[in-house]
């Protein structure tokens, strides 16, 4: 299973888990504004900084596709990654947070460090293991240098 279901459906998958407890378990209500207001606002900061992260690989020229990191022709350590491994990854997290206050409810938030847990075992250590694999020392000294969230 890992590196086999592509990390956005992950996100989508937890999106709708949130929502249902939102609608089924929704345990202490803060809906409305400001709170829908910095939800939007968090989830637009974190797409932006997505599609940073994803010039950066195009900008490189390699691979972005999180399912074939074999296919990668050279690290990506600057801009954002120069502050966290998986910076897209980060911002999946940050649009769960943003999610989190549009619905309004405290219940949806228990989803996020199980998306982190999942994420992190299904996909960033299988993209390390290639990775070190593929790069050696270089990606070895990277990983010392840089953390694997933030």
């Amino acid at each position: 299973m890992k590196l086999l279901i592509p990390p956005p459906i992950y996100l989508l998958l937890a999106l709708g888990l949130m929502w249902l407890l939102k609608h089924y378990m929704p345990l202490v209500s803060f809906q409305g504004f400001p709170w829908n207001i910095i939800g939007w606002s968090l989830i637009g900061i974190a797409l932006a900084g997505d599609l940073y992260a994803l010039a950066l690989f195009l900008k490189a020229r390699t691979t972005f596709n999180p399912i074939k990191p074999h296919n990668s022709t050279q690290l990506v350590v600057t801009g954002s990654y120069r502050f966290s491994r998986n910076p897209m990854y980060l911002g999946m997290v940050l649009i769960l947070g943003g999610w989190g206050l549009v619905l309004g409810a405290v219940s949806p938030f228990i989803v996020i460090p199980f998306f982190m847990w999942v994420l992190t075992e299904m996909q960033i250590k299988p993209e390390e293991a290639i990775l070190t694999e593929r790069f050696g020392v270089e990606y070895q000294t990277y990983l010392r240098q840089v953390r694997r969230w933030l």
